[in-house]
């Protein structure tokens, strides 16, 4: 009886294993014939770089065995290099509330971008691992989004709370100069400041190499590092007593996840 019910599940293991195999030799002939096994794709992209984090999405056409056109949409931040994380407490009806804030920052910077460019394979072709490794590189336009920073304060010279965004006459309270008599409680809210936010335009581009796991999948899965450049109509203040510039340079490491057709 156990015979019965194992040998039946293995051999179907194997014919499907069997069956892949068979599969990917046809697509790697095809493809060694000039012809396109996919021809579309699209996927999205979780992205860490040395200045901030970003989300994309990306579609491509396949015009040729090693050439695909792409656009991209992405949406992230980029963070000051010497912004510092300043935990702070407070005290509330007998309760003790520890948050934090970004010392002397006046500004939060998002970014959205839209780019085109292309991948080409430059090596793993006719590899049965499915293993292909490519060259990314394009760009496009960026909308730069510089969104007021806020704290939460308890101000005893006014005896009351208040929530303040940076001005020339309150720099005091953002480099807490003025502790105990003014109390950082900590930053507000994500959301706040967003309705007061400014519009900067900008161009981007960026270079970078793939690594597609599972090529001859119609999954696709692999991780992305590179470089990315962006450049601004204007400057962008971000820290006080830092220079602030409209150049930012980065390079960032991103798995990608999607599917071909």
């Amino acid at each position: 009886m156990s015979q019965q019910t194992v040998e039946p599940t293995a051999s179907k293991s194997s014919l499907k294993k069997a069956e892949k195999r068979a599969r990917i030799n046809q697509l790697i002939k095809q493809e060694e014939e000039g012809a396109l096994i996919f021809l579309k794709q699209s996927a999205f992209g979780l992205k860490l770089s040395t200045d901030g984090w970003g989300i994309s999405y990306e579609k491509g056409k396949y015009k040729s065995v090693t050439k695909t056109n792409l656009w991209w949409t992405e949406l992230g931040e980029h963070k000051h290099p010497k912004e510092e994380s300043i935990p702070s407490e407070s005290n509330s009806q007998g309760f003790i509330f520890v948050s934090n804030y970004i010392y002397g920052k006046v500004n939060n910077f998002y970014y959205l971008k839209a780019g085109l460019g292309q991948q080409l394979l430059i090596g793993g072709k006719g590899n049965k691992n499915g293993v292909a490794v490519s060259a990314i590189y394009g760009g496009g336009i960026t909308l730069g989004l510089l969104k007021p920073y806020y704290l939460d304060v308890n101000n005893r010279l006014a005896s009351k709370r208040e929530t303040i965004k940076y001005t020339p006459e309150n720099e005091d309270i953002f480099l807490n100069l003025l502790a105990p008599d003014v109390e950082i409680i900590g930053k507000s809210g994500i959301f706040k400041g967003l309705s007061e936010a400014k519009i900067v335009p900008g161009v981007h581009v960026k270079g970078a190499l793939r690594f597609d796991y599972g090529r001859y999948n119609e999954v696709l899965s692999a991780v992305e590092v590179g470089v990315n450049a962006e450049f601004y109509s204007k400057k962008m203040p971000l820290i006080l007593f830092n220079e602030d510039k409209n150049f930012f340079f980065n390079a960032y490491v991103a798995i990608t996840f999607g599917n071909r057709k």
